[in-house]
């Protein structure tokens, strides 16, 4: 197949994906010459603007040299610059600091030290709400995932501090810090509950794809982000299906917050045989591009497809998503994803930048992916807990029973997870005993460091997506 990403790099912009240690969107960055932004904003000047700008130059000298205190001329402008992005309401567009711009390499470096979760700052709701910073996913094998922080949580606190004032990137620079050091979050899980999580921090090691066969059948694959690489691994899971004669495929893209554009498009061009995987409309013309998958297919169409997906899928996994559901090639199941569908592009100015909105996704139908998500075929939804349930789990938290549990007993039976339950129900603690299964088994799991790479046990939407593809209950278009 034609290489997309190889014969196409002259051409590709390098698209940022932030994190928390991590920001949740697909970012075109470019870099360009301090001059020729100036040269490009100039030809945009009108009169109306060229007033207001000199408004502003006439306070601006003013301030300087009648302020009670002499002020430097840079810290004015910094100023200016947070207060022009923070006007437009949009929290995915942001001036930035010298700091802030060299924190960008982590992103595409695939580790960093911190906690492991994707976040987003909430928009402002304009009725005096706070605006917290919202988990979009843990990331798998990390001091987040194994403490049980789930996509949807609010993060308050942060050591005590409210993180309603304070912007994305300063919500990243407390999260992140020496691998060992212990970070104290506060997290409102539901409308009302809220609960303190410790966490180590760790060197961040961000996974792409994990595959396995389900029985002698299905092929199971987890894309947990998008990479320069995802492509070539989603490729050797095929390879991989091939050999044990699968007859049908599972993309699982919960919890999947996104990555490169290209990551997207070259692992799409895989399923799809030619025509459009995604395209950007922005109010400037330049922006407005379509991205198409190349002919032929690394997976025959007799092979039917399911994609899993949650309000944790974001940005290039809403892609993904979109593009196999409209080109009828995949079937969804789950719940709508996250709506993370505009396009931010990274310039510098001297040592800092900024980052600004240009554009946003639509489908191949058409359809645009912000602040809306992709909607699946049939809905399946986790089962969600009682104000009750959360307050039991919240005492089994805080006391450790699970964690002490498992320390007297490192290989549990089946009566020693029943005696557990008795002594947690004869507490008054009222939780459903399947999830009391599932957190001692996933304790077990974490103190012997293993990830499973699927979970027919107690994974509802996956249960019913091997049910359907057994059934014979999947039919597209």
């Amino acid at each position: 197949m034609f290489d997309r990403a190889k014969a196409g790099q002259s051409r590709e912009r390098l698209v940022w994906l932030g994190v928390t240690v991590a920001l949740i969107g697909v970012l075109f960055v470019v870099l360009l010459p301090t001059d020729v932004f100036a040269q490009a904003g100039a030809q945009h000047r009108t009169g109306e603007t060229e007033r207001v700008l000199e408004v502003f130059s006439q306070v601006f000298r003013f301030v300087q040299d009648n302020y009670v205190d002499e002020v430097e001329a840079d810290e004015l402008i910094k100023g200016a610059l947070d207060g022009l992005f923070e006007s437009l309401g949009d929290p995915h567009s942001k001036h930035l600091s010298a700091e802030e711009m060299r924190g960008l390499s982590d992103t595409t470096s695939g580790q960093f030290g911190g906690v492991g979760m994707y976040i987003s700052k909430q928009a402002p709701s304009g009725n005096g709400t706070p605006s917290y910073v919202e988990v979009v996913s843990p990331i798998e094998g990390t001091p987040a995932y194994f403490a049980g922080v789930q996509s949807g949580d609010l993060i308050i606190r942060i050591e005590g501090e409210s993180t309603a004032p304070l912007s994305i990137d300063e919500v990243l620079n407390r999260l992140r810090g020496r691998p060992g050091s212990e970070v104290n979050i506060t997290l409102r899980r539901g409308r009302t509950h809220e609960f303190d999580v410790d966490l180590v921090r760790d060197v961040i090691q961000v996974p792409t794809v994990r595959r396995e066969m389900i029985d002698d059948d299905i092929g199971f694959m987890r894309i947990i982000q998008f990479t320069p690489y995802t492509d070539d691994r989603v490729r050797d899971a095929i390879k991989y299906f091939e050999e044990n004669n699968y007859r049908s495929m599972i993309i699982d893209l919960r919890r999947n917050p996104g990555g490169l554009l290209s990551g997207v498009v070259d692992t799409a061009d895989l399923f799809l045989d030619g025509g459009l995987v995604v395209g950007t409309r922005g109010r400037n013309p330049r922006e407005n591009e379509q991205f198409r998958a190349t002919s032929g297919t690394a997976v025959s169409d007799e092979i039917p497809i399911v994609v899993l997906i949650d309000g944790g899928s974001a940005s290039a996994a809403e892609i993904l998503a979109g593009a196999l559901k409209d080109r009828g090639r995949a079937f969804l199941i789950g719940e709508t994803t996250y709506g993370k569908g505009s396009v931010q592009q990274v310039r510098r100015i001297g040592s800092g930048g900024f980052r600004l909105t240009m554009s946003r996704y639509y489908t191949p139908s058409g359809t645009y992916i912000d602040k809306a998500g992709i909607s699946p075929n049939t809905i399946v939804r986790e089962p969600e807990l009682s104000d009750q349930e959360l307050e039991s789990l919240a005492t089994l938290r805080t006391e450790r029973r699970v964690i002490r549990f498992v320390d007297q007993n490192p290989s549990p039976s089946a009566a020693d997870v029943d005696a557990f339950i008795d002594r947690i129900e004869s507490d008054g603690l009222s939780l459903r005993e399947s999830l009391v299964r599932r957190l001692v088994r996933d304790e077990v799991n974490r103190v012997n460091n293993v990830t499973l790479v699927y979970d027919l046990d107690f994974d509802t939407v996956l249960q019913e997506a091997v049910r359907m593809l057994r059934d014979n209950q999947i039919s597209l278009p």
